[in-house]
């Protein structure tokens, strides 16, 4: 009887710890690349059906890091490098993108602390990360870079099928392990036509945060950059922190910001509006889109607080 072979097996790279040595262990504590959302070694989603800006909200997201500024109300305690990966964008749009957004942030990234890799720059196309000899390409670019951003995940995570876990294993590994090596990531994803991230839901197992961004149930194209900030998953933050945000690119006297207010504050005004222009609260809640309940908690705070009154006083 021939008995069969065991493979060699290296596991001089497996280190294990006894619970001793690691509650003693001293480990730093994560501080925030941008605060509270984005940790260091964190690694991050934010997805919204097309046309809402999530390559806007991520392109201020990394200037903001790499600059050490600020972006809506978050902070960047101080600048780190960050490698923007976009794999759909043309590059005379993000061009454009770019020059407007450092016109309209206080502090100046160093032009060392943010580099691209371009879809429109690469003879031979994109790395796909879904792949380990993509992962392999990409990695020389990569070894000073604190934050790495996946702009988006149909477009540089190419291999398998969207909605198989299996598929996402090879990306979910090479995140980890940009994780271990002390690097944050932040995944951007399309929405799908249900409003949740689109494909298999395996890749919001080892996040620390997933934003889902939206636009305004009244929304109008003329508003321009405007949109609802939602925290799906929040690790390490909760409360006001984590609260809901509608969140507007403003232009006065030619520089533009941001204005934030929190999304039960906006909602409770257009419910007095429209309250008091007459709608029913059935149509209120189909109008906003959210629930008649809702509707009916905003409208009794605004009797009590005057800030409606009903036809006839009631």
């Amino acid at each position: 009887m021939v008995q069969a072979l065991t493979p060699a097996v290296d596991n001089s790279n497996i280190e294990v710890i006894d619970i001793g040595q690691f509650i003693q262990k001293t480990i730093p504590p994560r501080k925030n690349l941008l605060a509270p959302w984005l940790p260091e070694k964190g690694l991050c989603m934010v997805y919204a059906p097309r046309g809402v800006g999530k390559t806007f909200f991520a392109l201020n997201v990394a200037y903001a890091v790499a600059s050490g500024g600020e972006f809506i109300k978050w902070n960047a305690p101080e600048p780190v490098p960050i490698l923007y990966l976009d794999g759909e964008m043309p590059a005379i749009t993000m061009q454009e993108r770019m020059t407007a957004i450092i016109d309209s942030h206080l502090k100046e990234a160093e032009p060392e602390n943010f580099k691209f890799i371009l879809n429109d720059f690469q003879i031979m196309g994109m790395p796909d990360l879904s792949d380990p000899l993509g992962q392999l390409q990409l990695e020389p670019y990569i070894d000073k870079a604190k934050l790495i951003i996946v702009d988006n995940i149909s477009t540089i995570c190419r291999s398998g099928k969207e909605n198989e876990s299996e598929s996402w294993n090879t990306v979910q590994e090479w995140a980890l392990r940009m994780r271990a090596q002390g690097r944050s990531v932040l995944f951007v994803h399309h929405a799908g036509k249900g409003g949740a991230q689109r494909g298999t839901s395996k890749r919001e197992d080892i996040l620390d945060t997933v934003i889902a961004l939206r636009h305004p149930s009244d929304y109008d194209p003329s508003q321009g950059a405007t949109f609802e900030v939602h925290f799906e998953k929040s690790r390490g933050f909760y409360g006001d922190e984590a609260e809901s945000i509608e969140c507007s690119l403003t232009t006065l006297d030619d520089k533009q910001s941001w204005a934030h207010s929190s999304v039960t504050q906006t909602t409770y005004k257009r419910v007095v509006d429209l309250l008091s222009d007459g709608l029913s609260q059935t149509d209120i809640a189909r109008e906003l889109n959210i629930n008649k309940s809702s509707v009916s908690r905003h409208a009794k705070k605004a009797k009590e607080c005057g800030d409606y009154k009903p036809a006839g006083g009631k």
